[in-house]
């Protein structure tokens, strides 16, 4: 079956956005006038092809069908459980709370010095504190439930009381139901949902909203050689998938976030296409999420001008996506980040 794909594109920004708004020459980008695009991109796996939305009642029938579909998708206010959408970039700070993770390995896993960091986090700016007792970097290897349980429980307790949006990046049940018992908000799984059999149960019994998070592999293979037909397509499809089947299993809600999964089975080819592309899962109609912190395409590209914590390049990408209407980053440099933001918009405007 030829599959057709939508993508928003040709965005406005700022003040220039609500000019175009009003002479009906661009619709608002989920909803809000802060971005506005007046271009679709319409692609298959054979070509693609930019038109104007004037150009929409040309198309076939069975395209045109799919275009408006999608373009309701694109333009509705994404709402979710307990997080604003209306001003984006919403960013999630990351604590790992691991002695091997890629770029903050050992540095926050002591009771004060986690402490410490969540609450300079939340100061910060991070509306999101993402709290991980396993290492997913590429080459790692799985730990026991028990012991990822073991380093987080703290970090929990001393969060209970707090005003913040607890995520928990695990792929095990037994991590979930734990910490369901003290605090949490949203499930960061990297797997997919697909690690753990009773993730999916937990899932629909406690109706938590989620992250579906696409990974080539697992930590231990996924940058051995990840190769897709079109890792754009790909990615839509698995996503697309995943929620028709989720659907099935009884999860009807929708405080769901897709994260396409930058660096996870992905080499710097396909990371790249994805950035400059994200805008088309817009399209499913939910949240988007991406963790760009410090990822290694940022060295592949920068080569000798690389630096540990690559605030530059993280920046930079943080800005690519928040120009085609990503709602959450993930990141390590809260406070770098938000600077960046802040002097952007202001200059925008």
């Amino acid at each position: 079956m030829n599959k057709y794909y939508t993508r928003a594109c040709n965005f406005y920004y700022g003040t220039v956005s609500k000019k175009n708004i009003i002479k009906k020459k661009s619709i608002p980008l989920n909803g809000y006038n802060d971005i506005s695009f007046d271009k679709i991109e319409i692609i298959n796996r054979k070509k693609s092809k930019i038109i104007n939305f004037k150009d929409i009642s040309k198309l076939p029938n069975k395209v045109k069908k799919i275009v408006n579909r999608d373009l309701k998708n694109i333009k509705k206010k994404k709402k979710f459980k307990k997080l604003n959408l209306s001003h984006i970039p919403i960013l999630m700070g990351i604590i790992n709370l691991t002695p091997d993770s890629f770029s903050d390995g050992g540095l926050h896993n002591k009771k004060n010095l986690a402490k410490k960091r969540v609450n300079n986090l939340l100061s910060s700016g991070a509306k999101i504190i993402d709290i991980g007792g396993e290492s997913t970097r590429p080459g790692a290897i799985d730990i026991s439930p028990r012991k990822e349980w073991s380093r987080i429980k703290f970090i929990l307790k001393i969060l209970k009381n707090k005003k913040s949006f607890i995520s928990i990046d695990t792929r095990k049940s037994f991590v979930m139901e734990k910490a369901s018992k003290i605090k949490i908000d949203l499930i960061n799984d990297v797997s997919g949902l697909s690690y753990d059999t009773q993730t999916i149960n937990y899932l629909k019994k406690t109706k938590k909203p989620f992250v579906i998070h696409h990974m080539k592999g697992t930590p231990k293979n996924m940058q051995i050689k990840p190769t897709y037909k079109n890792v754009l397509l790909d990615i839509y499809d698995f996503f697309e998938t995943k929620l028709k089947y989720l659907r099935k299993q009884g999860i009807k809600h929708n405080n769901i976030i897709l994260d396409p999964g930058i660096g996870f089975g992905k080499n710097l080819k396909h990371n790249i296409s994805l950035l400059k592309n994200i805008s088309i899962f817009h399209s499913l109609g939910l949240p988007i999420m991406l963790g760009l912190s410090r990822k290694r395409f940022i060295k592949d590209i920068s080569k000798e001008n690389d630096t540990k914590e690559r605030i530059g390049g993280t920046v930079s990408s943080c800005i690519q996506a928040y120009l085609q209407g990503v709602q959450i980053l993930r990141v390590h440099d809260v406070k770098e980040i938000n600077q960046a933001f802040k002097v952007f918009r202001e200059l925008q405007n």
